[in-house]
């Protein structure tokens, strides 16, 4: 399991948007937030991929890049993307690997049954690739505004 301090594992997923790839190893010298999601076009995730959308221009004041994952296709992502008018870049982790290098691919209980899943995690990530805060089993009302202002404070 990751903790503060580790050094954040390495990526490369593909993006919305131009289509291009973006790998961590090349975003160092800037903090980066990364917010796991379980699924496009559900309540949470939409009202937490809208917070971080409606934030990214703060983010970016705060020199920080913000990504959302999971495990959704790019072309889901690109639909989700118009349905609800986001502009926070989506990266789709189709096969898993990331989830399970950050610890959100776990196993989690709905109506008495169990299930894999992604678990709502955020990552924020110093300038220098090392993770600086971790928000596990999120809650969507205030959490955008919690990461935004430890982004703030690297």
């Amino acid at each position: 399991m990751l903790d503060t301090s580790d050094l954040a594992p390495d990526f490369t997923l593909p993006c919305t948007g131009d289509g291009g790839d973006v790998t961590l190893a090349d975003l160092r010298g800037k903090p980066i937030v990364l917010f796991f999601y379980p699924r496009d076009n559900t309540p949470g995730c939409t009202k937490e991929s809208i917070g971080f959308s409606n934030q990214l221009q703060a983010f970016a004041e705060a020199g920080a890049l913000v990504f959302g994952i999971s495990k959704d296709s790019l072309k889901k992502h690109d639909n989700f993307i118009s349905k609800h008018a986001l502009t926070t870049p989506l990266l789709s982790d189709a096969n898993g690997t990331m989830c399970e290098d950050y610890g959100t691919w776990t196993e989690k209980t709905l109506y008495g049954k169990t299930h894999w899943g992604i678990e709502r995690s955020t990552f924020l990530i110093d300038a220098q690739g090392r993770i600086a805060r971790i928000w596990r089993k999120v809650k969507v009302d205030g959490h955008v505004e919690e990461v935004l202002a430890a982004a703030q404070a690297l």
